[in-house]
């Protein structure tokens, strides 16, 4: 059965993160699947390279499925798109080998915080970043943030049922600027 990954941006701040849940809890997988499985005109499941938590954002979140349904990539991308709601798109859809894995085949990751700095908060970008009122020194939390890079043991930060094989990571770049 032909292997598909895709490449998915969406606006959290209506979601309960990325994983199915419960019925009646709206997640971003839950959509993206009915979108596939309509296009597919079967049941389509969807792997991700990583799950997000309620009210976070992606730009490029990995996601791959498989389906015997004889779509274009095109068919498969526009028609996807055609059903999903507006606060979630897929960029790109390209046929994969049968040994990749979303999760498993990446390589890297990348996280972009945004911490709107001034003494009022924005009313247009509140779903967007946090606020801070006070001012904040991008120099120094720059340097301090430079004891993140290299390898570190992040158990403490792992959720009880993690399935990864190692809490080991390595942060290879981190940037704080104003």
């Amino acid at each position: 059965m032909p292997k598909f990954a895709l490449g998915i941006e969406y606006d959290g701040s209506h979601y309960h993160g990325w994983q199915t849940q419960e019925a009646g809890v709206r997640s971003v997988q839950s959509e993206v699947e009915l979108a596939l499985s309509k296009v597919a005109d079967s049941p389509v499941s969807v792997l991700c390279a990583g799950r997000t938590d309620k009210g976070v954002h992606a730009v490029g979140q990995v996601a791959h499925f498989s389906s015997d349904a004889d779509r274009s990539l095109k068919s498969w991308l526009f028609g996807t798109n055609t059903n999903l709601p507006k606060d979630i798109a897929i960029h790109w859809i390209r046929e994969v080998d049968e040994d990749f894995h979303a999760r498993f085949s990446a390589n890297a990751r990348r996280y972009h915080y945004i911490i709107f700095n001034r003494p009022v908060r924005s009313a247009l970008y509140s779903n967007r970043m946090t606020w801070h009122y006070y001012h904040l020194d991008a120099m120094k939390m720059h340097e301090a943030a430079q004891h993140l890079l290299g390898e570190h043991d992040f158990q403490s930060y792992r959720a009880a049922e993690c399935q990864s094989q190692s809490s080991i990571r390595e942060v290879k770049s981190v940037n704080v600027r104003r």
